[in-house]
């Protein structure tokens, strides 16, 4: 049913007319405002809360989430919250330290790995980078509803009026009022583990590392922050408390006590808690998409719950911004779901593993993880297996806005590089911009290059060459030169071919010169310039 246009005009929102409606002003809700305004969209964001929260729940932003911030033009607002961190210690049954998981690749997408963080912190400073912004509004006490929508647009009833956008975002936490007003279910499960979380002031720690203690007796987790702030997490036994239940300062002092003295104006929160470890059956519902928490909720012990919905507002935002722009068709809408499903799915699974075996309370696993770690440490592979992270599932895609192939549907690095048209070193985000780039890798033939040209039409791309030789190619377009051996790395799998990076960094495609015609062909049927001789559909 039509809102009558008297009663759009005369809400809050004065009949203004958005690309996106947001509902949730979380961390993942304003991310992806800051990200839609930044490709220049109009947004508006619904929260019915009052104003920010004061509860610190995530508490660890890693590398790919510092360079989406980067594409919203304020990552260097967040590293000013944050602890520059270098990854997560984990401890055996006996307190001592089995191993330091670390970036496999320090600094290779252009910032530190894993990094702590008060999620407060990070709210406020969103918060000011979009109430600055000219294309976006933001409303707190402002209920949703209801939400109806059409083939052009999504009408959402709140208590201050009905606002109507193109599409809309429901980032609206676990209990998701979008999820809800569409019914779609969530599949996995629920735990019955209850855990004390506790943030606390003027702590002593100071490493840049969260500490994992699988201590079967008491398994729990340290995670230093910013100016002596530290979140403790410690797993309850039948009789220390229920999620219902305010935690007694009693509890907080005598679970402290080995590492600290406390006194109650030194918890800033407590809490008690059990996790779910679920994903929604259906991510888009029309012009309607989960992100975040309404679309998977998973257990703290990977640290990617944030992370994971600043993925899916990556993934997500500028593919709406394309498909208004006229880059895409809708119908690529649908690859959001098919992308970033099955990724949330295999971390909230690792999460899950990871409860069940470094936070076990039987003695008996405890020895055997021990010593099974152990062994594995002893060899070059299984020191690179824990230390490297490799138990962290792989973001690539194999359906969705990709053609498959090796080394397609990962994403790049963001290594330093030379640029000859600036004639200067940066990263190469820099030199590649926010939107799509063709890049040749040791690709020096001006007619392979002009053959191409057409695929760098379709999707408005940088183009640049990358020799990863140490040669510099004579052409006319923007050459980028290692200086690190970083540019290299990232490039040499693809030695001889055109490769094609989507704005959110993943290879699009990878082909040698010889098939460009084909390729084309391809990514014709993702755009709305289709010219191709035949369909291929996505």
């Amino acid at each position: 049913m039509a809102i009558p246009e008297e009663e759009l005009v005369n809400s809050i929102f004065r009949g203004r007319r958005y690309d996106v409606a947001i509902c949730g002003a979380g961390p993942v809700g304003m991310t992806a405002a800051a990200l839609l305004a930044a490709r220049g969209l109009d947004v508006v964001v619904l929260e019915q809360r009052m104003t920010t929260s004061d509860e610190p729940k995530a508490i660890s932003i890693d590398d790919e989430a510092l360079r989406v911030y980067q594409q919203a033009g304020i990552a260097e607002a967040v590293m000013r919250i944050m602890v520059p961190g270098t990854g997560t210690q984990y401890f055996g049954s006996d307190n001592k330290p089995l191993f330091h998981a670390r970036a496999a690749v320090p600094y290779r997408l252009g910032y530190p790995f894993k990094n702590p963080f008060a999620q407060p912190d990070l709210e406020r400073m969103l918060l000011s980078a979009l109430r600055e912004h000219p294309r976006v509004d933001v409303h707190f006490g402002t209920e949703v509803t209801g939400v109806e929508q059409d083939q052009d647009s999504v009408t959402i009833s709140t208590t201050g009026g009905s606002v109507v956008a193109r599409y809309a975002f429901g980032c609206d936490g676990g209990r998701s009022t979008i999820r809800e007003l569409f019914g779609v279910t969530m599949s996995g499960r629920s735990y019955a583990d209850v855990w004390l979380v506790v943030d606390t002031l003027g702590d002593f720690h100071t490493e840049r590392f969260g500490m994992h203690h699988g201590d079967p007796e008491r398994p729990h987790v340290i995670v230093p922050g910013l100016d002596g702030r530290c979140r403790y997490e410690f797993r309850l036994f039948p009789g220390e408390g229920e999620p219902t239940d305010t935690p007694s300062f009693e509890l907080i002092e005598q679970l402290l006590r080995r590492y600290r003295d406390i006194t109650p104006e030194q918890v800033e929160r407590a809490v008690n808690y059990r996790f779910n470890a679920v994903v929604a059956d259906d991510w888009q519902i029309g012009r309607c998409f989960l992100l975040g928490d309404a679309a998977h909720m998973m257990p703290p012990f990977a640290g990617q719950g944030l992370n994971s919905g600043i993925r899916d507002a990556a993934n997500l935002s500028w593919k709406i911004a394309d498909v208004l722009d006229g880059r895409l068709r809708e119908g690529s809408l649908h690859s959001y779901q098919s992308e970033r499903s099955p990724h949330a799915a295999a971390t909230v699974r690792a999460s899950e593993r990871l409860g069940r075996v470094v936070m076990t309370t039987s003695s008996g696993l405890a020895r055997r993880r021990d010593e099974l770690v152990g062994a594995a440490l002893a060899t070059p592979a299984g020191r690179t297996f824990f230390e490297e992270m490799r138990y962290r599932p792989v973001q690539q895609f194999t359906d969705g806005l990709v053609i498959p192939g090796p080394n397609v549907g990962v994403p790049v690095g963001q290594p330093r590089a030379f640029d000859t048209i600036e004639k200067r070193i940066d990263l190469l985000d820099h030199f590649l911009g926010d939107g799509w780039a063709l890049i040749g890798v040791d690709v020096v033939d001006a007619g392979e290059w002009a053959d191409a040209s057409d695929v760098a039409t379709l999707f408005d791309s940088t183009a640049a060459c990358v020799p990863v030789d140490e040669v510099l190619p004579r052409l006319s377009q923007r050459v980028l030169i290692d200086v690190d051996g970083g540019l290299n790395r990232e490039f040499d799998c693809y030695r001889g071919r055109f490769v094609l990076l989507r704005p959110d960094h993943f290879v699009a495609a990878a082909w040698y010169p010889h098939d460009t015609a084909q390729v084309a062909d391809v990514l014709r049927t993702w755009t709305l310039r289709f010219q191709a001789s035949h369909s291929i559909p996505l």
